[in-house]
């Protein structure tokens, strides 16, 4: 299933916006963390995940996708909640901890909730894969249609609950694909050293569940493999796991040292930037031509400097409204 020319263009122009956000959403992060680096100071304190290099794997599946369809992310969630169609001022403003965010400010950046396309994400490891399974069978029991995605990391695929979820979609043939983004690097752990399979597509066989294994962190190889899973999934084809090799240009978190990944890693994954390289490939195509590209970027990038300047201009919540949505 090839993606035409205005699907390349949809995926080209969700990448461009993500990573663009995040670098708008670095600066606003670093205020008042340097010239010490202290992760409770400036205006977005606490942990921030950044998914450059990971943009693929969010556009490829996306793509396919509807409003209704339910999507879950984890920690690292920008670029899947912006492939998703995620409200992006409100998503910018909760991240900021604002009133106006997506949870009025209460989430972070990751806890993001936009029930108005279906997505959500969990920072803790493996927590967003048992919400898709419980969203694909409600659609079941209450005979409706749609599909539901888990998206996790690869270190996540050795915690129980990815188990625990596999088994159940399988047991009751639901559709849930389970996306796991594999970019070698469990916080500073590799692969090698905490899983004893080299790809985890193949644990879906312990499931009764097809796995496919995609490489190259490559839009239209992604797309390609993702399409016909999700056909097969609305056709009552029960649950798939999907593996796919991608990149991470920065550290786990911002202010990681980095100083596990072996000597020349970064700069070779730096070289193969899948934004840039996409951007070639359009253009290649007759797809996309130079002008249009800065057109595209330059539209982008206008909907993030708004979208950042909402954010900053809106106001926190009153420090009672945080006895609000609780349980008493």
């Amino acid at each position: 299933m090839k993606p035409t020319a205005k699907q390349q263009l949809w995926m080209y122009e969700r990448m461009v916006t993500s990573r663009y956000l995040e670098e708008s959403l670095l600066a606003v992060y670093m205020e008042g963390k340097t010239p010490v680096f202290n992760m409770g100071d400036g205006p977005i304190p606490g942990e921030m995940h950044l998914s450059d290099g990971q943009e693929p794997c969010a556009v490829g599946v996306c793509a396919h996708l509807q409003a209704t369809d339910t999507v879950t992310s984890y920690h690292r969630p920008h670029h899947v909640a912006i492939a998703k169609g995620v409200n992006l001022d409100r998503m910018v403003a909760e991240i900021m901890g604002k009133k106006t965010g997506l949870s009025g400010g209460r989430g972070g950046h990751m806890h993001l909730f936009d029930p108005a396309v279906n997505f959500s994400c969990a920072g803790i490891v493996a927590q967003g894969l048992a919400p898709a399974v419980g969203a694909a069978l409600s659609r079941h029991l209450q005979k409706k249609p749609g599909v539901a995605v888990a998206y996790l990391g690869e270190g996540a695929a050795n915690a129980g609950a990815f188990h625990e979820s596999l088994n159940l979609a399988s047991v009751w043939h639901l559709p849930v694909l389970f996306v796991i983004e594999d970019n070698a690097w469990g916080i500073s752990v590799s692969k090698k050293q905490s899983t004893a399979v080299p790809r985890n597509d193949v644990r879906a066989a312990g499931y009764g569940m097809p796995g496919v294994h995609v490489s190259g962190n490559d839009a239209d190889a992604i797309f390609d493999a993702a399409g016909e899973i999700i056909e097969r999934m609305r056709q009552g084809g029960g649950p798939a796991l999907m593996e796919i090799e991608t990149y991470r240009l920065a550290g786990h978190f911002v202010g990681d040292a980095e100083g596990y990944r072996p000597k020349g890693e970064k700069e070779a994954l730096e070289a193969k930037d899948p934004i840039p390289a996409y951007s070639k490939r359009l253009i290649a195509a007759g797809a996309l031509t130079p002008e249009a590209d800065r057109e595209l970027v330059a539209a982008a990038h206008a909907r993030v400097d708004a979208a950042i300047g909402f954010g900053l201009k809106s106001p926190y919540p009153a420090p009672e409204e945080a006895l609000e949505h609780v349980f008493a």
